[in-house]
């Protein structure tokens, strides 16, 4: 079965092509800068232990077009992989908001596009353009099944008293102000992973996904039972641009005492904070560099990105009463050795005790990094969203 999955930012569009129940992809590729110039399509191909990479520069003006474009790429020229839109029977699109109303991989209705479309407010950088994406995808691949799998929906188990805010009811129940947390794909993946590398169903065990955005997850028996995104992406963990965790007196100062507007917050809050706004760049490898040249900022960045970590570490092995393995995915959390490192450093009371050599050896696949006398498992395991969405895909339809 032909699944192609989606997975589309603001800006961006990034899609692999899965022969389910295949786990390496046919194809994958990756459409960057949509509706700004500098425009390109980086598509590759994987046939007989080898990589056909094709790159394409050239304005393209909305995600329409860019899906557009990635039909001709699979379809046309001596590297196509199938012969025409027919040929794919599912396709999976990545959706970030579903708020309470989805908890699982869910078949595409005009119901649920319209569920998609009240969430724009919650979601206004994505949720739009994922529902543009299925429209798309709707009018490209006629004969397929469209199918949304949520990045909320992992935590939808998490209980009332870990989702609620502490502010009167009503604004629950009329507002849906509540937490919903992200990254639940990851999160579900990894933890899935981490399940069978331990083979122990009945498992403890903290997430903890870092890349540009950053987030935790307290999952007990493969159930998220808390997370450190909220009701959207901003809280918790310090991040690439992101504040993380901020008191909000810091808001109300700011608006009363330097005239700040609510546009001029979120751009401060969203997109000049984290990394960027304490050490000078949102890429953790330039923060990494600027601070063995003893740059005090950068320093500094790295001390507040991983003392947050080892706060959520503390906060969930407590709700968790126990904790068997803590699991490092995405782009921070595979390849910083020395965050790795960092985060784990002075964690002996809780049973975490890494192992230097492996930690600084490590190179890829799922890898212990603990020693042997560590009673929690250190795990460096990579993420793989768009299989993920493939695998939910392919199990709603076989």
């Amino acid at each position: 079965m032909n699944i192609l999955v989606i997975n589309s930012g603001s800006s961006s569009l990034k899609y692999q092509l899965f022969k389910m129940p295949e786990q390496a992809p046919i194809c994958s590729g990756l459409v960057e800068r949509i509706g700004i110039e500098g425009s390109y399509i980086k598509h590759t191909v994987y046939a007989g232990g080898e990589k056909f990479v094709t790159e394409k520069n050239g304005f393209i003006i909305d995600h329409g077009e860019g899906l557009n474009q990635v039909l001709t790429l699979l379809s046309e020229g001596e590297r196509a992989v199938i012969a025409s839109p027919d040929d794919i029977a599912a396709v999976g699109h990545r959706v970030v908001h579903g708020g309470e109303h989805f908890s699982g991989p869910t078949l595409i209705t005009e119901e649920v596009k319209a569920q998609i479309r009240k969430l724009f407010s919650l979601a206004p950088l994505h949720n739009p353009v994922n529902l543009k994406c299925i429209e798309v995808a709707e009018q490209t691949f006629k004969k397929a099944k469209q199918i949304a799998v949520f990045d909320t929906a992992f935590h939808q188990t998490i209980p009332q008293e870990a989702f609620r805010y502490a502010i009167p009811n009503r604004y629950y129940k009329e507002h849906g102000i509540r937490v919903y947390g992200f990254h639940g794909t990851s999160h579900k993946y990894v933890s899935e992973q981490a399940i069978k590398w331990l083979d122990k169903k009945d498992s403890k065990i903290i997430t903890i996904h870092l890349g540009n955005g950053c987030s935790m997850t307290a999952v007990e028996n493969g159930k998220s039972i808390d997370t450190s995104m909220g009701f959207g992406p901003l809280s918790g963990l310090m991040m690439g641009t992101r504040s993380g965790d901020i008191d909000p007196s810091v808001i109300f100062h700011l608006i009363e005492h330097a005239g700040y507007s609510l546009d001029q917050l979120s751009t401060l809050f969203n997109k000049q904070s984290g990394l960027l706004g304490v050490g000078g760049s949102s890429d953790m490898r330039d923060i990494g560099k600027l601070a063995a040249e003893g740059s005090d900022g950068a320093i500094l960045a790295l001390q507040l990105y991983a003392y947050r970590i080892k706060k959520f570490i503390g906060a969930y092995a407590a709700i968790l009463n126990g904790l068997d393995a803590i699991v490092f995915t995405a782009g921070v959390g595979e390849n910083d050795k020395l965050m790795r490192a960092s985060v784990c450093d002075e964690l002996n009371y809780l049973g975490i005790e890494m192992d230097a050599e492996s930690n600084l050896n490590y190179s890829g696949g799922i890898a212990d990094v603990s020693t042997d006398e560590s009673r929690v498992k250190i795990l460096v395991i990579p993420t793989n969203e768009e299989y993920e969405i493939a695998y939910q895909c392919f199990g709603l339809l076989a």
